[in-house]
């Protein structure tokens, strides 16, 4: 969320990020309604200071005069009932379109409407060859029964699947080793709560724009959640750190993730690419105010995703995300796309983004500066690790000419020493 004196001082900017954004929203309308909501909330302010003075005065006042000041008193609470029943409909108007207003990007980011405009940074490792025939990885893993897609769609409908036997134990040992390494570098590892009430949504932007992609428990009030970050981030709402030493907070989160897929119907359906449920551990920081400190910290989540695909070995590169492709709240994004050969190109495994204090006022998490001022806090988050996207690649980049699959030399210790996955004896 923007700051109500930010969009007045700068409607046009706001209004081009927006459209830019391809993000409908009327900001003219919401500066109206600001402006009348001003006039009527300062014209209440001073209707109840005048009740309250005049409600004081009434026990030391006598006779035609008492008489005559309560009823003028009784007057003025009908001339705030009136304006407040005026206000509320206005509120709620106010309050729908600043959810609605996005952030403005940095000028480094790209301007375009799709991922196609994405700009590449660069790439990183060979793509490689085969001197045999390769396999998908559906293939590939219903042949080492590694995957039941059809018994998953029988069980709970389309983009639903059953990982089996070793591709188990490789997802676990993908997350071990991504929590080891993140611990290592000071992030705080946390399972949370994968069904949350509406407010966290709200507050990590994910609501009132992404709710077609949210599953709901309308019995209860409750959604499940499409990443820990809306978890991690709203761990700290509504709350206030006292020293800037305590800054930044620095968690990796692991949790089960859904998503409805809405929209892409007849898209990715093969496989295991756009499912409902996934497994994922996202990093999540939030820091003081600082630009420049923003800045360094989105490059570390990044450089973080980067090496973990440079320990699997797995080909990637790296692209700056152009304003149609953002999110509401976001201010700078890069995605990591992996090489998927059964898909001949690039893919999207990781997200990183920043968004400024557009979080933190939705959330209210602030903090005091070293001068004792109180501000909202930055927030960043990044992909650390999504499954089962990243088998794709895993397994189809390391399989064989007789169909096993080689397990990444990184993850060999959790996988309790096992080198290589082979077809089962039947």
């Amino acid at each position: 969320m923007l700051d109500i004196k930010y969009i007045r001082e700068n409607s046009t900017l706001v209004k081009k990020a927006a459209e830019n954004k391809l993000i409908k929203v009327d900001i003219d309308r919401l500066l109206e309604v600001d402006t009348i909501l001003r006039d009527k909330n300062q014209k209440l302010d001073l209707l109840r200071e005048e009740r309250n003075k005049l409600s004081s005065s009434i026990p030391s006042l006598k006779d035609d005069e008492k008489k005559s000041t309560i009823e003028h008193v009784r007057k003025i609470k009908d001339e705030i009932t009136t304006l407040e029943n005026e206000v509320l409909p206005l509120k709620e108007e106010y309050d729908s379109l600043m959810y609605q207003v996005p952030s403005v990007p940095f000028d480094e980011v790209p301007i375009g409407k799709t991922d196609e405009d994405n700009v590449e940074i660069k790439t990183v490792g060979e793509i490689p060859t085969f001197n045999f025939e390769i396999k998908d990885h559906v293939d590939l893993a219903e042949s080492l029964d590694l995957i039941d897609i059809p018994r998953g769609v029988k069980v709970a409908g389309s983009r639903s699947y059953y990982l089996k036997n070793e591709a188990v134990l490789l997802e676990m040992a993908l997350c071990r080793y991504v929590l080891d390494k993140l611990m290592k570098k000071g992030f705080v590892p946390m399972t949370v709560p994968t069904l949350v009430k509406e407010a966290p949504m709200y507050g990590t932007s994910y609501f009132p724009g992404g709710r077609d992609q949210a599953y709901a428990v309308t019995e209860d009030n409750l959604y499940l959640v499409g990443t820990s970050e809306v978890s991690l981030v709203s761990y700290h709402s509504g709350e206030t750190f006292e020293n800037i030493e305590d800054l930044p907070k620095m968690y990796c989160g692991y949790s089960t993730c859904y998503r409805r897929e809405a929209g892409t119907y007849g898209k990715d359906t093969r496989g295991l690419y756009r499912v409902h449920q996934f497994t994922k551990i996202e990093q999540v920081i939030i820091c003081e105010a600082d630009y420049d400190k923003q800045y360094e910290l989105h490059n570390f989540l990044l450089n973080n995703a980067e090496e973990i695909m440079q320990d699997l070995k797995i080909p990637y590169r790296v692209v700056k995300v152009c304003t149609g492709d953002m999110g509401i709240g976001q201010v700078r994004k890069h995605d990591i796309e992996a090489w998927m050969p059964s898909r001949n190109k690039y893919s999207e495994t990781h997200s990183c983004s920043s968004f400024n204090d557009f979080q933190s006022r939705r959330s209210n998490i602030k903090y005091k500066d070293k001068d004792g001022n109180t501000k909202y806090c930055f927030t960043l988050n990044n992909t650390a690790i999504a499954s089962p996207r990243i088998l794709i690649p895993l397994l189809e980049l390391n399989q064989n000419e007789d169909g096993s699959v080689n397990i990444p030399e990184v993850l060999v210790p959790y996988m309790n020493g096992m080198t290589k996955i082979e077809k089962k004896n039947k």
